[in-house]
C-alpha cells in the first residue's frame, strides 16, 4: 500500500512539473509574440554580444580590460555580465538603452557590489553610447563607470572603451 501511494505521489508531482511547464512555454510565446510586434526601431542592437572592456583613467592610460556579455532586450532593458569581478562580489548590471540617431544607442546600468564577507559596498552606474556597424554584427563605443559607496559619495570615476561582436548560435 506504501509503494502504491508513493507511485500516486510521484505521479501527482510530475503532473504538476508539466502543467507548470506547460504555462510556462506558453507565456514564453506570448511574451516573445509581444516583443516581436514593438517595431524594428533601435533592432540592430537587440540581442546579446560579447565584448571587451578596456578600463582607462579618462585621459587614455589603460587601467585592466576583461570580457564581459551585455544583453539589450525589446523595450528597451539591459541585462549585463562581466569577467572583470568576480561574480560572487556584484550583480549582475541591469538597466536601459534607447535608439539615438541611425545605428547610435545609449545605455546606462547600475549593479551592486559586497565585499568577501557579503557585505554591501556600494555601486556601479556604467553610461555610455555605442555605435552597431553596417553589418549588425559588431559595435564600438564609450563609456563613463562611476563607483559609488553605501552612503552615496562618489569613490571614483574612470573611462571605458568598448568592442564587441553579436553573440549568436
Amino acid at each position: 500500500k506504501q509503494r502504491k501511494e508513493i507511485t500516486l505521489m510521484k505521479t501527482k508531482l510530475i503532473k504538476s512539473i508539466m502543467a507548470s511547464l506547460v504555462v510556462a512555454c506558453a507565456s514564453l510565446a506570448m511574451v516573445a509574440a509581444t516583443a516581436s510586434g514593438q517595431g524594428t526601431q533601435g533592432g540592430t542592437l537587440r540581442g546579446t554580444w560579447e565584448m571587451q572592456i578596456t578600463l582607462t583613467d579618462c585621459a587614455g592610460h589603460v587601467i585592466r580590460s576583461f570580457p564581459s556579455l551585455i544583453e539589450y532586450a525589446a523595450g528597451g532593458t539591459v541585462v549585463e555580465s562581466n569577467g572583470g569581478t568576480p561574480q560572487a562580489l556584484k550583480t549582475p548590471g541591469e538597466g536601459v538603452w534607447r535608439h539615438t540617431t541611425n545605428n547610435n544607442y545609449a545605455f546606462r546600468f547600475k549593479f551592486f557590489t559586497f565585499n568577501s564577507l557579503n557585505v554591501f559596498t556600494g555601486w556601479t552606474i556604467i553610461a555610455g553610447e555605442t555605435t552597431v556597424d553596417s553589418t549588425e554584427n559588431a559595435n564600438t563605443g564609450s563609456a563613463t563607470v562611476k563607483v559609488y559607496a553605501p552612503n552615496g559619495v562618489l569613490l571614483a570615476t574612470v573611462c571605458a572603451e568598448t568592442a564587441g561582436t553579436r553573440f549568436e548560435l
